[in-house]
This record gives structure tokens, C-alpha cells and sequence, in this order.
């Protein structure tokens, strides 16, 4: 369907004071630039309250007033600024940017099979015009030479050609344009000299041109494309239906768009939760990972909430609604996932930054150029070649290289210390960082549950109790199950949903669960919790003997206190933000030596203590595992998370760190600084190159040849700056980390 056949008026929905919203897919959006141009042109409308493009998802939010503008009018200013529109849907917009990127890889294979084959014949040329090849074969290699690249720059160049064409139809340049210029005046020119028999030809100018930047372009383009998981890890929580009790008792499934607050659902034993509610009647367990982090399943009664997204255990439950499809906790942690995303692609990278005044530049200066030799006395092809040469010389090559080389390098080196990144940036942005939050569970606790203290495997009623945990697969049950080192099932186990386990042995009955099933004393479970603060109970009854309570807790990770020294060594001001309960948020802080602390946090309330610290000029790290850390994963000015974390705080975060220590975190800050060095002296390598290249091509003393191997040189320096963070001498390293960690050190900690 084409753009004027769809009804743009049926995608819009309400949105808050009256106005209304529209979600679109953009297609065409390559850079920050790109951004603030739909942002500023959409702003010029009338009634537009917001527009916010997100460069990851290429996903264009409009807030405007309705009366004032129209939808066809939002959609005709995109076509007329030169990008394409589309409803979003991450589905389909997944397909299109997979796509895209099939497009670049072919276009990239062929630039540099093509490349490789002129530079061959190039090569032969050069060799012959300082000896003795002949007229006829050395234009034989240039009709060669030609051959492959005309077909190979009217493919490879598909990209460029395009973006620039919109751009130019649009009244406006970008970098592409100046692109498209050089690499079609250098082919044009070499096949006009080619004709009248030149000694130079300047196709593998052109070609291999278009491979350094299609290199460019191809990495960012799939290291933007990892992060696009957002929505379809969040629609993998959603319920799409609901089971009603009507009136009449019975149950009907419907679509939970027609769920209402004041319904009653019923909720099977082990579905998601569809609706936010409390429980009218049933007894069950829940793992409610999205609201605490805990991956302790908790038991849930009549008059307790539970939450859409979380996990029924066993028993049934009806459920009386209170939030239904669109107002849920589910929902506002997917609309935080959203906002915070969005403002992160606010970002703009330096190589963004730099190359934003390149185009207007390069015309400038190659325009100039031309005109120039013009009026000096000098004919026309010669003053044109020199033209090219400048528009070569200045090619961004280096400049689109100074970042990912440094990326690539610096993701292996990552890799190498258990860090596995999502952002193509996050290296750029975790050498600011001065302020670390840290979630408790599974994060600076490992994920599995164990049990506290020493335990006799020859005890025999823990023997028992460990093989009668193996009919369940309850997180307490299984800690005891690897505490013992049960192997063999008991026979004839029953469970009551939401208590326990229970059995006969030798005609004894054998109970294992909660405390009050087991029969513990309120006395004793106060007694053994004050002991043990923050620790779950998990009870054992034998016959007459006295009930055993056993605690349960998460361990710390075993470096965990190291790596706290060594980042408040460093400056780092820390913060622990958990949605566990205050007795094991005191005990974990007190054991690592943090101060600043706090517990029982929601989703929006950590989103808002990272805001809050943002406002105060700081650059804050986020280090979390569970669902409900998603938002301020997403919002922080980087973020880490464990590879044991749910799927959707793995694809919110900036990066993933592997193995059951903390030191990775660590790691991962010390190589950025030495990374973002190396970026910083990339583009001043790239930088110092055209202030010396442009006035000696300016001048007249280069050819498109020169140009073209002094555009490589540059490329292959930022290359091989790069490369020094692989090469470097370890201890070298770590003395310059070290250096480089000092100063900021006494910033940090202002």
C-alpha cells in the first residue's frame, strides 16, 4: 500500500491534555543530523507539542494538537524533507532494517572483490608508465579497469546514491552528497581519459572508496540493529487474552482489550498474569522477578496484588482487576523502556559531531578549487582533476573510522575480560561515568539462592529432606537439593500449592516448605530471621522432632568486595538500588562497605533516583539483572548486566559482562578510558590529516591517485591507532589505566 492509499487518521491515538500521538517508522535516518532535522522541521507545523526520533529503532513519536494539523500533513513534511514514513511495527520493522543491512553486506562484498581486481590492474599500469608498457595495453587495463567498476560503483553505491538524491530533492545536503560527487566526477573523468588514451585513471579511486565507507556504514548500522529487541522481548510478558468469570460463573476467554477494572479473572496455574489485581480467592506462588528482582517465587493469598507479566506457580487464582491492558505495572515499565531509550539516542557521537559541517566544506573547498585554477589560465580537465583530488583527499574515510576501529578492538579486548557489548557507543560513554548504581540481586549476588552456613550431609533427616526437594523445582527446594547432593526421589510425594512438600517415611510424616506448614513457631522463625537478616526460610518436619529451620540467602559474588574497593579506590561514588527487602539491602551494603543505600524500590522509583542524580551533572552507570531494572538500564548514561539477567534487561542494557564475578565491571571502565583515548586521537589524526592534505591538494601537487593512497594512509593510521589497544604490553596498559583513572579520580569524587 502505498503512502496516499493508507489512512494515516486510523493510527493515531490520545495522548495526554487533550492531544493526540502517532508512532512511525522512518526510513533514511543514517545519523544524528538526520534526527534534529525531522525533529526541527516537524516542530515548524503547527500544534506539534513533541517529536522524538530514536536513531536505534529509527521510531518517530509525534505529540500534537489535532485541530491544528493533521495526520497527512506529519507524513507529506517527512516525504517533503526527504525521508519515507511507515506505521511502526517492530515486526515489520525488523524485517526492513535486516534488510537493509543484507544490502550493505552485498554492496560492501562487491566494492571490495571489485576493488581488489582494479587495484591489480592498477598496479600493472603504474609499474608500466615508469618502464615500458604500451599505449594499447595500458588502455586495455583501463577498459578493464572500467568494465569492473562502472557496473561495480552503479550497485555499490545504491546506498550513497539514494540518501543523496533525497537529500538534493529536499533542498538540503548531507554527507552523502559529497560522496556521490567524487566518486562520480572521478569516473566519469577516468573514463573520458581512457577515451583520449591518459597514462592515469582513477577507478580504483572510486571503488575503493566506496568500500572504506560502506565498512563504516555496514558497522554501525548492525551494532545500532542490537538493540532493536526492545518490544519483542516486552510482548513476550504480555498476555494477548484473559479468562473472564462472568456473573453467571462461567468462563469465557476474551481479548484483554476488553478486560475492565472491577472484572474477574481466572489465572491457571503456570500462566502469566494478564491484568494488575488482587486475589479474590486461591492460593498459589509468584514469581514477581519484575517488581523486586527476587527470583524467590513468593506465596500469594486472598487480598494480596500481583502484577501483569509475573509467572503463576501451581495453584489457580481469580483475580478481581484493577489495571487492565494499557494502565498495568507491564505497561508503564514498557512506556519507561520507551522514554529512556528515546533520550538516550539523543546522544551524538563525536565523529557525528565533526562530520556534521564536512559536506558544506568539501564543496566549498573543491568548488573553490575549480574556480580558481579557472581564473589562473588553466584548462578546464586539468583544474577539474584537482577539484576531485580535493573532494577525494577529504574523504571522510578516516574520520567514519576513528570510532568503530576503535570499537572493534576494544569489543575483542571486552570479550577477552567476559564483556559482551549491545551499544555501539556504550565505550565512549562508560569513560565519563563518575556515579555506579548497583542492584542486589543477581547482580552483586549471584543469581542461584544457597544455603547460609555449613550443612552435615550425613545428617539423615537432611538427607531425606534433600531428596524429597527434588520433586520440586521451587528456588529454595533446589538449594537444598545442591546442598545435599540428592540423587534418588522419594516416592508418593503430595504438594500443597502455596505451603510446601510432604511425604511418609518409614510412617513417619516428612514435610518440607514454608515455616507455619512445617509448624514452626512464630517465636523461633523471628529468632532465626534476626539471626540471618534478609534471608527466606525453608522448614523441615520429621516425625515428632523439632522443626529445622534452614536460611536461605544469594551469596555475594566472591570479588565483589575487591571490585567495590578498587572503584571507590578509583573515585566512583556507589549506590546500591534494590527492590529487595531493607534487612538484606543493610546486610549486603554493610558487608561490601557502601553507605549509600536503599530497598524496596519499583521500577519507576530507581528511573527516578537516576533522573535525579542526571540532573545533578552526573554520568551514571547502572548495573542490574531483573526486569524491573529495565527502565533505568535503558535510561542511564551506560549500563552493564550480568548474562544471567531476564532477556529484556539484557537488551536494555549497553552491555553484558559473563561468569559469576564482578570484576568484569571493572574491566569494562578501565579499557574505555584507554578506548575513548584512542578515539580522541583518531580524530585528531584524521583532523591534523586534511589541515596538512587540502592545501597541498588545493595547491595542485596531488593527483585522484595520491589522493585516493593518502585517504588509505589515513584510514590505516586510525586503523592501526586502534589496533594498539590489542598490541599493547599488558602491564603497559594497566600502568597507563591507572594514570589515566588519577585525574579523573579527584573529579569524581567532587
Amino acid at each position: 500500500m502505498t503512502v496516499h492509499q493508507r489512512d494515516w487518521q486510523a493510527f493515531v491515538v490520545p495522548a495526554d491534555d487533550g492531544a493526540v500521538h502517532m508512532d512511525l517508522a522512518v526510513d533514511g535516518i543514517t545519523c544524528a543530523a538526520c534526527m534534529g532535522e525531522i525533529e526541527r522541521g516537524l516542530k515548524r507545523l503547527p500544534g506539534i507539542r513533541k517529536a522524538r526520533v530514536n536513531l536505534t529503532s529509527q521510531r518517530l513519536a509525534v505529540d500534537w494538537v489535532e485541530d491544528q494539523t493533521g495526520a497527512d500533513e506529519i507524513v507529506a513534511e517527512l516525504e517533503r524533507l526527504g525521508y519515507a514514513a511507515h506505521p511502526f511495527d517492530p515486526a515489520s520493522q525488523k524485517e526492513r532494517q535486516d534488510k537493509t543491512g543484507k544490502q550493505l553486506l552485498r554492496c560492501l562484498a562487491v566494492s571490495g572483490f571489485a576493488g581488489m581486481n582494479i587495484m591489480l590492474l592498477s598496479v600493472s599500469v603504474w609499474s608500466g608508465n615508469a618502464s615500458d608498457i604500451t599505449p594499447e595495453t595500458r588502455d586495455f587495463f583501463h577498459w578493464l579497469s572500467a568494465l569492473i567498476a562502472l557496473p561495480t560503483v552503479a550497485y555499490s553505491g545504491q546506498p550513497f546514491v539514494k540518501s543523496a538524491f533525497r537529500a538534493l530533492s529536499a533542498g538540503r545536503l548531507n554527507m552523502d552528497v559529497p560522496i556521490v560527487i567524487g566518486v562520480g566526477l572521478a569516473v566519469a573523468l577516468s573514463v573520458v581519459q581512457t577515451i583520449q588514451h591518459h597514462h592515469h585513471a582513477y577507478f580504483e579511486s572510486a571503488v575503493m572508496l566506496l568500500f572504506f565507507l560502506l565498512v563504516g556504514r555496514y558497522l554501525d548500522h548492525n551494532m545500532r540493529g542490537r538493540t532493536r529487541s526492545f518490544a519483542e522481548n516486552i510482548a513476550a510478558l504480555k498476555a494477548e487474552v484473559a479468562a473472564r468469570i462472568n456473573p453467571d460463573g462461567s468462563v469465557r476467554e476474551v481479548p484483554l482489550s476488553k478486560i475492565a477494572a472491577g472484572d474477574l479473572v481466572l489465572v491457571a496455574g503456570g500462566e502469566r498474569v494478564p491484568v494488575d489485581g488482587v486475589v479474590s480467592s486461591g492460593i498459589s506462588e509468584i514469581d514477581q522477578s519484575l517488581v523486586t528482582g527476587e527470583s524467590v517465587l513468593v506465596p500469594v493469598k486472598p487480598g494480596q496484588r500481583v502484577y501483569a507479566g509475573t509467572l503463576n506457580g501451581a495453584g489457580a487464582l481469580q483475580i478481581r482487576v484493577e489495571a487492565a491492558s494499557g494502565a498495568t505495572l507491564l505497561d508503564e515499565v514498557n512506556r519507561l523502556l520507551e522514554t529512556a531509550s528515546q533520550a538516550k539516542s539523543k546522544y551524538v557521537r563525536i565523529a557525528d559531531r565533526a562530520a556534521q559541517l564536512y559536506a558544506p566544506l568539501v564543496h566549498g573547498a573543491a568548488g573553490l578549487t575549480f574556480l580558481g585554477w579557472l581564473l589562473a589560465g588553466m584548462e578546464w580537465q586539468p583544474a577539474l582533476v584537482i577539484a576531485i583530488s580535493v573532494l577525494i583527499i577529504t574523504c571522510p574515510c578516516a574520520l567514519g573510522l576513528a570510532v568503530p576501529a576503535v570499537q572493534v578492538v576494544a569489543s575483542g579486548q571486552l570479550f577477552k575480560s567476559g564483556v559482551l557489548l549491545n551499544s555501539a557507543d556504550a565505550i565512549e560513554r562508560m569513560a565519563d561515568i563518575d556515579t555506579i548504581l548497583f542492584d542486589k540481586t543477581g547482580t552483586l549476588t549471584l543469581a542461584e539462592p544457597e544455603l547460609v552456613g555449613e550443612i552435615d550431609r550425613q545428617d539423615p533427616v537432611l538427607a531425606l529432606a534433600g531428596q524429597l526437594a527434588l520433586a520440586s523445582r521451587h528456588p529454595l527446594s533446589m538449594a537444598l537439593v545442591k546442598a545435599t547432593g540428592a540423587l534418588v526421589p522419594l516416592a508418593d510425594v503430595q504438594e500443597v500449592s502455596g505451603a510446601g512438600l510432604e511425604t511418609n517415611v518409614d510412617g513417619q510424616r516428612l514435610r518440607l516448605g514454608s515455616p507455619l506448614f512445617c509448624g514452626a513457631t512464630t517465636e523461633a522463625i523471628e529468632e532465626r530471621l534476626l539471626a540471618v537478616p534478609g534471608a527466606s526460610l525453608l522448614a523441615i518436619q520429621y516425625g515428632e522432632e523439632p522443626v529445622r529451620l534452614l536460611a536461605v540467602r544469594q551469596k555475594l559474588r566472591s570479588d565483589a568486595r575487591d571490585v567495590v574497593d578498587q572503584l571507590k579506590a578509583q573515585g566512583y561514588a556507589l549506590e546500591i538500588v534494590s527492590g529487595d527487602t531493607q534487612p538484606s539491602v543493610a546486610e549486603c551494603a554493610e558487608a561490601l562497605g557502601i553507605e549509600n543505600w536503599q530497598a524496596a524500590m519499583t521500577p519507576s522509583a530507581k528511573i527516578a533516583r537516576l533522573e535525579a542524580l542526571q540532573a545533578d551533572g552526573r554520568k551514571v552507570l547502572m548495573v542490574g539483572d531483573g526486569l524491573n531494572d529495565a527502565p533505568a538500564l535503558a535510561g542511564a548514561h551506560v549500563s552493564l548486566s550480568p548474562v544471567s539477567a531476564v532477556h529484556l534487561s539484557q537488551a536494555a542494557a549497553d552491555a553484558v559482562f559473563l561468569g559469576k564475578k564482578l570484576q568484569p565491571v571493572f574491566d569494562a571502565l578501565r579499557l574505555s578510558i584507554r578506548a575513548r583515548r584512542a578515539i580522541e586521537q583518531n580524530l585528531w589524526i584524521s583532523t591534523v590529516y586534511n589541515i596538512i592534505a587540502v592545501p597541498i591538494a588545493v595547491a595542485g601537487y596531488v593527483t585522484p591517485l595520491m589522493a585516493a593512497v593518502a585517504m588509505s594512509a589515513s584510514s590505516l593510521a586510525v586503523t592501526a591507532n586502534a589496533l594498539r589497544l590489542k598490541w599493547g604490553n599488558r602491564v603497559a596498559a594497566d600502568v597507563e589505566a591507572t594514570a589515566a583513572f588519577g585525574p579523573a579520580a579527584s573529579t569524581k569524587g567532587e
